[in-house]
């Protein structure tokens, strides 16, 4: 509704206002589609997520190329991608997870901060996740570097610290993994992601019940 409100104005006035107005409808449809994955992914049944996300993806895609020069759109097509390739098995997974990196990598040309750190983030779940070389991408140092970039942007991110300490604990290094697992259970919970963040919270106190007991 505000939206259209502003295209009315707009068209009133010459269309003096519409590069802002193009700005905020893209940014209207990339709002409800980060609430779609937000639900996708925290609330959705597991059996029936990659096939939504796939059509997410579809969307995702289609938005970011209406509208070339906006960042937002391209690295939330690597984050839904990123999803998919996790909820995917087999070659749908790598061909996914390997999208999502050249989506983000792109991104990442465009905005060296990553849309406040998020293509870091998603960057190095992949790298870390991912099988390494000939058959993929994988490497731990590389995912290292991306969330230590992650750590620079946005030091107390839930998503930041939640994803790196789940890396630290994979390499064995369980006292700075439960650094990192503290800092996301204290992290704030974002606006339009609290969904999420509150799930990333509870895996991180997850660990860090898990590690305290071992």
């Amino acid at each position: 509704m505000f939206v259209r409100r502003l295209l009315a104005i707009a068209f009133a006035t010459g269309l003096a206002f519409a590069p802002w107005v193009t700005a905020l409808a893209w940014e209207d449809e990339l709002f409800s589609l980060r609430s779609r994955w937000e639900h996708t992914t925290t609330a959705m049944p597991e059996a029936r997520r990659a096939t939504a996300l796939d059509a997410l993806a579809m969307e995702a895609k289609a938005l970011s190329e209406a509208h070339p020069e906006a960042v937002g759109p391209r690295v939330w097509r690597g984050i839904v991608l990123a999803s998919l390739a996790r909820e995917s098995g087999g070659l749908d997974a790598l061909g996914a997870a390997k999208e999502a990196r050249r989506v983000l990598e792109a991104a990442l040309e465009k905005d060296p901060r990553g849309y406040q750190g998020s293509a870091y983030v998603t960057l190095g779940a992949l790298y870390a996740r991912a099988p390494g070389w000939p058959v993929a991408f994988g490497d731990e140092e590389t995912a290292e570097r991306m969330f230590r970039r992650a750590q620079t942007i946005r030091p107390e991110g839930i998503d930041v610290n939640a994803y790196y300490a789940a890396f630290l604990e994979d390499e064995g290094r369980e006292a700075e993994a439960l650094a990192h697992a503290r800092r996301a259970v204290n992290g704030p919970l974002r606006e339009g992601r609290k969904a999420s963040d509150a799930a990333l919270r509870d895996q991180a106190q997850a660990m860090i019940e898990r590690l305290d007991n071992d």
